[in-house]
């Protein structure tokens, strides 16, 4: 439908990118489902936009009936109660903003209706922190389009997804647990930049990009309710694990950074399986991976390479610049590829090199073909960042997903 000319500049549009981030120290747990409060702190690493991302495009025009928002392409329903609480909260804080007198945005555009269009470029629900690109990304772009000041960010994307909070900030990020029961201080904070640690990369290995068969929200649940682990490493573990994490982040100690990071993902791991009935995300080749990790750093006697697994079977791995073409490799020989091996690594180039026999012969592992879908090579990037140039708006000047948002 065409719009007359006036009713067009009364559409208001904002389109920014979020990233995915990925924890070293595991938030598994929560003490007020409704605030969305974690029983312990946790600390990830966020990954480049270049390579992981969501984008966002929001607008809000007064001839909008209602709030309506598409995902991947699809509309979805938009009285999901957690989007709904990072929409008020977000037009409540843009309401006071505008009643104090502070706010840039055109004050009645906090009451029209928005149309949300979202696209992912990784596959969403597969263990890869989608729910928290995503309303990190939404929350930010929503600030952005109401005037909202970014230090209350925080406590809105908390709301949507936990570990959304920590997606707000690029680098190093810790979520600390706070202590009040209203969740204020429930926040995340930046340990360190983007820039802080250049050396560090990090390969996501895709073992499946199928939904998890339990979704994070029901497996904490479950483990809170049932497992004696959990209580333990939350009150015992986890606050000594953040103070060494933060040091060793800060010190750039890469054996120390890399031997805590597989401690507490396989602490995470024991408590899913501690959980009754117990939670299985990691399957065979998850467990083959995390052999292979420590034979590989066994045949050095020092920690190059480190695993990470969140709720879902894929590995995270993270390791120095200069160890990376040699572990690609080691990943490439012992889980050879499908056919076309030059698309088996997507993101930054990855040098080849050879593997001495004497390090296969070493691992010593028979070859699982077809094991791993693909590698995505990244490092640490940015928080959220606004898109400038107006063709990259996922929504047209009618307010609906344009056919590119639909298809890809």
């Amino acid at each position: 439908m065409n719009m007359p000319e006036n009713d067009k500049q009364s559409l208001a549009m904002v389109t920014c990118t979020g990233p995915v981030n990925i924890a070293v120290i595991k938030y598994w747990g929560k003490r007020d489902e409704d605030l969305i409060l974690p029983i312990n702190s946790s600390l990830s690493v966020t990954l480049h936009q270049d390579q992981l991302k969501t984008t966002t495009t929001i607008a809000c025009s007064r001839n909008f009936q209602q709030d309506r928002i598409w995902l991947n392409g699809k509309e979805e329903d938009i009285s999901n109660p957690r989007l709904q609480s990072c929409l008020q909260e977000i037009r409540r804080f843009a309401r006071k903003r505008r009643n104090t007198g502070g706010s840039t945005s055109d004050v009645s555009s906090v009451s029209h209706k928005v149309h949300i269009c979202s696209v992912n470029n990784f596959p969403t629900a597969a263990g890869l922190a989608s729910s928290a690109s995503g309303y990190a990304c939404l929350v930010y772009t929503l600030s952005q389009l109401f005037g909202v000041e970014s230090e209350q960010l925080s406590a809105v994307a908390r709301q949507g997804s936990g570990s959304a909070c920590r997606s707000l900030y690029g680098g190093f990020v810790q979520w600390k647990l706070g202590e009040r029961s209203d969740g204020k201080d429930s926040l995340a904070e930046q340990v360190g930049s983007e820039s802080h640690w250049p050396e560090l990369r990090v390969l996501v290995l895709v073992v499946s990009a199928e939904q998890k068969s339990v979704g994070s929200t029901s497996g904490m649940h479950t483990s809170v309710g049932t497992s004696q682990l959990l209580k333990y490493r939350a009150d015992v573990v986890v606050p000594s694990r953040m103070e060494e994490m933060i040091r060793v982040i800060r010190q750039r100690d890469f054996p120390a950074f890399g031997e805590l990071t597989m401690k507490d993902s396989n602490q995470f791991h024991a408590i899913c399986l501690d959980t009754y009935p117990p939670i299985f995300y990691l399957n065979n080749i998850s467990h083959r991976i995390i052999s292979l990790v420590h034979r590989y750093n066994q045949y050095y006697g020092e920690t190059r390479v480190a695993y990470t697994f969140d709720a879902g079977p894929n590995a995270v791995i993270y390791t120095l610049e200069d160890h990376l073409p040699e572990f690609v490799q080691v990943v490439r020989h012992f889980f050879p590829p499908e056919v076309n091996g030059a698309e088996f690594v997507k993101g930054l180039p990855v040098c080849s090199t050879e593997l001495s026999e004497d390090l296969k012969r070493n691992i010593n592992m028979e070859p699982t073909p077809k094991g791993i879908h693909y590698i995505i090579s990244t490092k640490a990037g940015p928080g959220p960042c606004v898109v400038k140039d107006p063709n990259h708006h996922l929504l047209g000047a009618d307010g609906l997903p344009k056919k590119s948002a639909i298809s890809d």
